[in-house]
């Protein structure tokens, strides 16, 4: 008897320290848009004026940097959807992701922990709308189980414009129409909330997929009052400052907007429930703007530097860091906020000192460096489904990249393109993946295809999707859009080379499978099937 009471105790006690323990911990929201780069208006006054930010209004995300920490450096592993949420899943390096590591042809490993499914274990009551990983959620043991989608509200925030545009057509006002997207907004996060039990943490991934294209032609003016002419003289070098491709960035920017006004939703929900002030937000994007040169589907800051916020309890906030962090660090920091092991597999560093420190600038000194990476994104992007590997290692003064197949279009097969007069261009247009198809089609791309042949335009479509040489070197202090590739200068030899081994080692350690037999892990068309398993490593 005296031994069953004794066991009852511990039980019971047991009990009270996981309920007490669950009231501490803090809930986590994860916002992440698609297709989002660094563009958010609190970065013109890190960057100064005179840039592309200058033009949009995020007053959510901004508020929520100004509470919490603003990351200058914040970078994707892989500037394509699957590849980029694998790693941010796994906290991993994405080629250490089997065939996640890849779009078109992906398949989940369900071997590979990943934080939402460890936190459930933890306790926590999990749950996402919209996009979160691609294809579907694990659910086989060892770090399986259901992953709940809340979605019942509504989907159409997703097509924003289209919808907006339609409500307007059918006799809302502009205003109106955008509420009836924020009740989506807010009726499935609330679904959410209500599954929890009391005072249970919670995790909620909030992936809208609207600022993914398509979206509809003068939305941004029209929708947001973003005026194109405002970015002329603005746009980065390598896009065309020309009406048609300004037109385009403002409809993008518009949809930016539309993801900040839902982060608003959000932020109001969890002042109405009270949980507001124990709740870590962090807010980002899975890799820049699509369907534009050096944006998705390329390891240039356009294309991989991402804008990152992170607030909440603990969090010292008010500080804008120059870190070099990786978002798979998410991963671990999220997993360390809710007090649980961080598997020894993963290769990401929680950002938890950083956030806690009281440092600007570079807060933690070891944050030099992140590493990152490509392999597929459309598998009929070039004959016979090949990858264009690519591997770069980012500092605060160098992006050096290494193309392993520099015969290779890095951005697809230029096949139907047309005559110099052009008889298929009626084809390149904003939907469409006639040609160069890894990278998603637009205006701007159907633009500079279409005038390819212009003396003033051959330059951008040259550097946009010709051949690449298999090192690239930008110094970024004197060229920070990464214009002119210097890694063949003489005197760059020993910057190229000490860059070159520290990527390598990287690669090495983290048993990259692009450099084992040729990379034939990734050289396998993925609808053949895996050729065998990437081994992970743990970290050391």
């Amino acid at each position: 008897m005296y031994t069953k009471l004794i066991i009852i105790a511990v039980i019971l006690n047991g009990i009270s320290w996981v309920h007490a323990k669950d009231s501490a911990r803090p809930n986590i929201l994860f916002a992440f848009a698609d297709d989002w780069g660094r563009h958010a208006s609190v970065y013109a006054k890190t960057d100064g004026a005179g840039t592309e930010n200058d033009v949009i209004k995020t007053p959510h995300f901004d508020a929520i940097s100004q509470r919490g920490v603003l990351f200058n450096n914040a970078f994707v592993n892989a500037p394509s959807c699957t590849p980029c949420r694998s790693s941010i899943l796994s906290g991993q390096h994405f080629w250490r992701t089997g065939r996640a590591a890849i779009l078109q042809g992906a398949q989940w490993d369900t071997a590979i922990p990943t934080w939402p499914l460890l936190l459930k274990g933890g306790g926590y009551h999990i749950g996402y709308t919209w996009k979160v990983w691609s294809p579907g959620t694990p659910r086989d043991a060892p770090y399986g189980g259901a992953v709940n989608a809340f979605s019942k509200a509504g989907s159409s925030f997703n097509g924003f414009s289209q919808t907006v545009t339609n409500l307007v057509k059918g006799g809302k006002s502009v205003i109106e129409a955008k509420q009836v997207l924020m009740e989506q907004v807010r009726g499935n996060f609330r679904d959410m909330l209500a599954g929890r039990e009391k005072g249970q943490p919670f995790a909620y991934w909030f992936g809208p997929t609207n600022v993914h294209r398509k979206w509809v032609k003068g939305s941004g003016k029209s929708l947001w009052s973003i005026n194109p002419d405002k970015l002329e003289g603005k746009m980065p070098p390598f896009l065309p400052d020309v009406p048609a491709v300004r037109e385009d960035f403002a409809d993008y920017l518009g949809e930016a907007m539309a993801f900040d006004m839902a982060l608003g939703v959000l932020v109001e929900e969890l002042q109405k429930i009270g949980e507001y002030q124990n709740t870590i937000i962090a807010v980002s994007g899975d890799h820049g703007p699509a369907g534009f040169p050096y944006g998705k589907c390329n390891l240039y800051d356009f294309g991989s530097r991402v804008a990152l916020t992170v607030a909440g309890p603990g969090v010292k906030g008010g500080r804008v860091v120059d870190d070099l962090v990786s978002l798979p660090d998410l991963a671990a920091t999220f997993l360390e906020v809710a007090s649980v092991k961080v598997p020894e597999v993963m290769t990401s560093r929680s950002i938890w000192p950083t956030l806690t420190s009281a440092e600007s600038g570079l807060a933690d000194k070891s944050r030099t460096q992140v590493f990152m990476g490509r392999e597929r994104h459309v598998a009929s992007a070039r004959a016979g489904q090949l990858p264009y590997p690519q591997r770069a290692i980012r500092t605060q003064n160098h992006l050096f990249i290494i193309n392993f197949k520099p015969e290779r279009y890095p951005l697809g097969d230029h096949y139907n393109l047309g005559t110099d007069k052009e008889p298929d261009a009626g084809r390149l247009t904003a939907n469409t993946f006639v040609t160069i198809a890894d990278e998603d089609a637009g205006p701007t791309k159907a633009w500079i295809v279409t005038n390819r042949h212009t003396p003033s335009v051959k330059p951008f479509f040259e550097r946009a999707y010709g051949k690449r040489p298999r090192e690239e070197l930008y110094e970024l202090k004197e060229d920070p859009y990464q214009m002119k590739n210097v890694a063949d200068v003489i005197d760059r030899k020993e910057v190229v080379s000490a860059l070159r081994k520290r990527l390598m080692d990287e690669l090495k350690k983290t048993n990259d499978p692009r450099l084992v037999e040729g990379g034939r892990f990734f050289e396998t068309p993925p609808m053949a099937g895996p050729v065998g398993k990437a081994k992970g490593r743990k970290k050391k």
